[in-house]
């Protein structure tokens, strides 16, 4: 189906919510993911390694532990979302976060990447109470930045290419720490691999702090909650229990996160421990976040002509089946490898600027349905489902590996090596496929989308849809369009 055009709606109405976005602001807001990557990436891509190889923790351990820390985002990711929509400030409500919250989090993650000389009970109490605090930063500002992206334009193109830009960025920033990590560990450590993880997250959070205010120096904050909005952060709940898309797309994120974190997480035990070839890991995990961004770049090209939630359904079926086929690839073809990678990579890569992109949908569906708008409190799901998402995958692979024998620095069992082998692609593959059954759920395509934002820019939105199962009974005409009157959800 192709994409409604949206700018002459735009101009017709003079809208100010459809704001055309220059450059300058684009890569302003975008850069911002650029320094969440070298927090996100480390933890995705590194944490279980530096937990199990360096801190010293057993696999099994370290897999509860990122788990359960997740409960606490239960409770601080909504609650981050509450204080953040009721934030009132001359710079808005989302951007003072950036500038404040930076040097926090740069701490939390230092402390998380140091290695105390305590027993292991010691450091298993240490690990809890550090990590717990650097996703408690992480919470802190990513809540505010991503719900950013929901209140700077309406305009669902100009969405859709914004989100884009900014996970351009993010795999630009997966790429680098993916890239250079490890050799900068090594470099700053001097092979003392402790004081290495420490001094390189020292580096990354300086550079996060100079990234998170170039975000706010550079962006605005144009779309406000209606003048009248006096809500209680329980109806702001409430609101979005009843809005269908938000808990498709919750439980979506969470499924697709658990896919990469998977993949990411186990490229290390795979080519240490399977192929054997450990000096490919810089380059296999640099070659995937380029596919990821190459993926993220060509969104907005693909969003012309085919409706979101149908684009994940056909990409998470490709990255299924091939990553099943992985499984069958021979240990020397290394080759082979590295183009399934890449291929499964940019069928990844549109992922995340679709996924934020229709979060932000949904905020704006909320508002048109109830007549309020809790922009914050909608993104807080999407960045908990993300780190719930990620925290499973994580905790499920080394829950594997601690099944299978693994032992840390050693060569491994044949069923042990088979394991780490359906870490990096069965696993992940079944995961794929449940994503794209859940993407076909959703039910926000382009012509309900056109019309939600005709009635918000033009004010006849009157937040009287408030009945569950009102977007199943509006129907959609042949070709897509709505029935004239008709208010389409």
């Amino acid at each position: 189906m192709s994409s409604p055009d949206f700018q002459n709606l735009g101009k017709e109405h003079h809208n100010p919510r459809l704001a055309r976005l220059g450059p300058g602001e684009k890569a302003g807001f975008a850069i911002g993911d650029f320094g969440f990557n070298l927090y996100w990436t480390c933890i995705a891509s590194f944490l279980a390694v530096f937990y199990t190889d360096v801190f010293g923790l057993p696999a099994a351990i370290a897999g509860t532990l990122l788990l359960i820390t997740k409960l606490i985002d239960a409770v601080t990711d909504p609650l981050m979302g509450a204080i953040a929509d009721r934030t009132q400030t001359r710079w808005g409500k989302f951007r003072p976060y950036l500038l404040f919250a930076g040097v926090p989090m740069a701490a939390a993650s230092v402390l998380t990447f140091t290695t105390p000389d305590l027993d292991e009970t010691g450091k298993i109490i240490y690990a809890y109470i550090t990590y717990s605090a650097m996703m408690l930063g992480y919470t802190l500002l990513s809540t505010p930045y991503a719900s950013l992206s929901g209140v700077m334009t309406a305009h669902p193109q100009e969405r859709n290419t914004l989100i884009s830009w900014r996970f351009i960025a993010a795999f630009i920033g997966m790429t680098f720490v993916n890239k250079y990590t490890l050799p900068l560990v090594e470099w700053l450590g001097r092979g003392d691999e402790q004081l290495g993880w420490q001094l390189t997250m020292m580096v990354y959070g300086a550079l996060a702090c100079v990234i998170f205010a170039v975000t706010f120096f550079t962006t605005r904050e144009r779309i406000e909650p209606p003048a009248v909005q006096r809500t209680a952060p329980l109806d702001d709940i409430k609101d979005l229990l009843r809005n269908r898309p938000w808990l498709i797309l919750v439980g979506l994120q969470m499924v697709i996160m658990l896919t990469i974190t998977l993949r990411g997480g186990s490229s290390y035990y795979y080519l240490m421990y399977y192929v054997e070839r450990p000096e490919l890991i810089s380059n296999y995990l640099a070659v995937q976040a380029l596919a990821l961004a190459v993926g993220a770049a060509i969104t907005p090209l693909l969003t012309r002509y085919v409706d979101k939630a149908r684009l994940i359904v056909v990409l998470m079926g490709i990255v299924g089946a091939l990553s099943l086929a992985f499984y069958f690839v021979p240990k020397d073809a290394v080759w082979l490898m590295f183009t399934l990678n890449i291929l499964i990579s940019l069928a990844l890569g549109p992922k995340s600027p679709l996924a934020w992109s229709m979060f932000a949908d949904c905020a704006d569906y909320t508002e048109w349905r109830s007549g309020r708008r809790a922009t914050a409190m909608t993104f807080s799901a999407a960045t908990f489902s993300m780190k719930l998402g990620g925290a499973m995958g994580s905790a499920l692979m080394l829950w594997v590996l601690a099944a299978i024998g693994y032992v840390a620095r050693e060569a491994q069992s044949g069923a042990s090596q088979t394991g780490i082998a359906m870490l990096q692609t069965v696993i992940p593959g079944a995961f794929a496929l449940l994503a794209a059954a859940v993407a076909s759920f959703y039910p926000l395509n382009n012509a309900r989308l056109e019309r939600i934002q005709e009635e918000l820019g033009k004010g006849t939105a009157t937040g009287e849809r408030d009945t569950p199962g009102a977007l199943d009974t509006q129907p959609i005409a042949p070709g897509g369009n709505p029935p004239a009157g008709t208010a389409t959800s």
